[in-house]
């Protein structure tokens, strides 16, 4: 696959994806039509040796693999489907001088500002009754914008590009519309029209959701020369699309090739769907066992965690260390921490650096300032709850945790390429 091509896979991706669940979905379909299997948790699995196998928790994780020889190990990638954003709360109507508002919570290490006077959507998961009175969920998009949140002019706020600290509670809830008199608005029967809109025709009424604000810019290449690729939730699906075209494109070795993509990293990762429950090693201990025997699977495996990198921004160079400091278009990040915030050690890097050889792909590293606070990713938890080998990467990019992020466009077939030689690997030191 060239780059070109590749890309503009990545970008209909992103643009299919603005929630966890939408995330899963398109992934899952891509897995089935490639001819994976799709299993259920409540159901006795029986693995053969060449088959291939996915799994989804919660619609929002989702575990995929191609079964090798059961005394081997595992090659793994892993990543995560959930990005910083604003979610609608459970009671969520608010009218104030006649707009009408949802009230939001933050949801992760959201950058604000970005925010502001974006074209807004809504999308996720909505539970309803239908018309036998059952419980049933569906996937929700409005995709259209329906909503936006107006910076306050700077005549009203003359210091406000000197700094100004943004309150989530008062200063972010959208504004949808006007309602008409002494109009009074049902938020879940505003979602009940619009799925009967988009063809949920056995909706009596709607209980409960989960759902999430986005920007309805899409995702584009952008640049003078085309250098750099724009578009929310690069963090981290950007790692999700390489790592399943990885999966995708494996011709199956006697190692077992797996991608794990998790829920909730961005809030710390401990739920029944995130790197730090119970949902992975329960899928690995379905292939090789428990106890005894998933330990010495684990043995002889390795993940590669990847996720995000701060290339360095040449407005803010002085965040950086100067000596690991990525740049976009650049190569795959190597990300080391001594106090194990990044997996990453001496072993696994090595390996990671010989695959690069093999492939002629560039390597950088990152090491956050002495003097900085280091974020994390699904790595360490994996890892400490499997006891597996890690290696802690990324592509580069900027704005993280921004409404709208960058990357660059020679980075993702390259991390995909040297991916897919890591799951033919067949010996580990």
């Amino acid at each position: 696959m060239n780059k070109e091509h590749f890309n503009q896979s990545l970008i209909e991706f992103l643009d299919a994806s603005p929630t966890p669940y939408h995330a899963v979905a398109a992934m899952a379909g891509k897995l089935a039509q490639a001819g994976f299997q799709r299993l259920n948790e409540s159901d006795a699995w029986s693995l053969a040796e060449g088959k291939k196998y996915y799994v989804t928790r919660n619609d929002s994780s989702i575990v995929a693999f191609i079964m090798g020889k059961p005394e081997w190990g595992a090659r793994m990638v892993g990543a995560h489907t959930d990005s910083p954003c604003l979610k609608v709360k459970p009671q969520p109507e608010t009218c104030k001088h006649s707009y009408f508002q949802l009230g939001v919570e933050v949801y992760g290490g959201v950058l604000l500002n970005p925010w502001f006077d974006r074209d807004l959507s809504i999308a996720g998961r909505v539970q309803y009754l239908n018309n036998e009175l059952r419980l049933c969920h569906r996937l929700i998009d409005f995709k259209r914008p329906i909503a936006i949140i107006p910076s306050l002019a700077i005549h009203l706020d003359r210091e406000v590009n000197n700094g100004r600290a943004i309150n989530p509670q008062t200063d972010i809830p959208p504004i949808l519309f006007q309602p008409e008199g002494d109009e009074r608005v049902d938020f879940r029967e505003l979602l009940k029209k619009e799925l009967l809109q988009q063809g949920c025709n056995d909706c009596q009424s709607v209980v409960e959701f989960d759902l999430s604000f986005y920007d309805t810019q899409g995702a584009a290449i952008i640049g003078l020369r085309n250098d750099f690729i724009a578009s929310a939730r690069l963090d981290n699906l950007l790692s999700c699309f390489v790592g399943l075209e990885s999966l995708l494109h494996h011709e199956g070795s006697d190692t077992t090739a797996l991608l794990v993509c998790n829920d909730h990293e961005e809030v710390g990762s401990l739920s029944t769907t995130g790197a730090q429950g119970p949902f992975m090693k329960s899928v690995l201990e379905r292939i090789y066992g428990a106890g005894e025997s998933l330990t010495r699977a684990m043995h002889r495996s390795m993940l590669i965690s990847t996720d995000n990198a701060h290339g360095i921004h040449p407005n803010y160079a002085s965040k950086h260390d100067e000596h690991h400091a990525p740049k976009l278009n650049q190569g795959v990040v190597i990300k080391v921490n001594a106090n194990q915030r990044y997996a990453t050690n001496d072993e696994t890097s090595a390996v990671y650096h010989t695959l690069c050889q093999a492939s002629g792909s560039k390597i950088q590293h990152f090491v956050t300032r002495t003097d900085m606070a280091c974020g994390s990713t699904i790595g360490p938890l994996t890892a400490g709850v499997l006891g597996v080998r890690t290696l802690d990467l990324g592509l580069p990019t900027f704005a993280m945790h921004s409404i709208r992020e960058l990357a660059g466009t020679e980075d993702a077939l390259a991390l995909s390429q040297t991916l897919l030689n890591f799951l033919a690997l067949e010996h580990l030191p």
